[in-house]
């Protein structure tokens, strides 16, 4: 039996890692084993910041992708939290009753949602700002090397 509360935070806090497919489809999900590459990337693009600096043009192109990652399963995550209990079990408990307790929405559940709101529409915003700053800083920097 597969519980939403546990399926809504695996999401928000390992989604990136893809614990949520495999603890909801099993270690035989290929997008399972694919999400960690992205995250991978993200964090190579903080150790280049961390290296180069923020004018690295590497860094502000891998950098929003950790962002988009995690924004897309802070996504999920409400999106799991927010099923009905019948949506829920005919998906992942199939032999389950529709109206069986791991499908149920708890407290537990709700905070799960609220954070993953708070926290990825935040990582969204702060990836969309510093993609398009970065990339409009480096479309000044070219108009001024055409200029001269």
């Amino acid at each position: 039996m597969k519980n939403k509360t546990l399926a809504t935070w695996l999401t928000f806090l390992g989604g990136p890692l893809g614990l949520h497919r495999f603890y909801l489809r099993g270690f035989g999900d290929w997008l399972g084993w694919l999400l960690p590459i992205p995250t991978l990337l993200g964090l190579y693009g903080i150790m280049r910041v961390k290296q180069f600096g923020v004018d690295d043009m590497w860094s502000w192109v891998l950098l929003p992708v950790l962002g988009f990652t995690f924004a897309g399963c802070a996504l999920t995550a409400i999106i799991y939290g927010l099923m009905t209990p019948e949506k829920w079990n005919a998906r992942f408990n199939p032999e389950a009753p529709p109206e069986a307790a791991p499908g149920h929405t708890n407290w537990f559940t709700i905070f799960g949602i609220a954070v993953s709101l708070m926290v990825g529409t935040a990582v969204l915003m702060a990836s969309i700002a510093f993609s398009f700053q970065r990339y409009f800083e480096y479309q000044i920097e070219e108009a001024r090397k055409i200029s001269q």
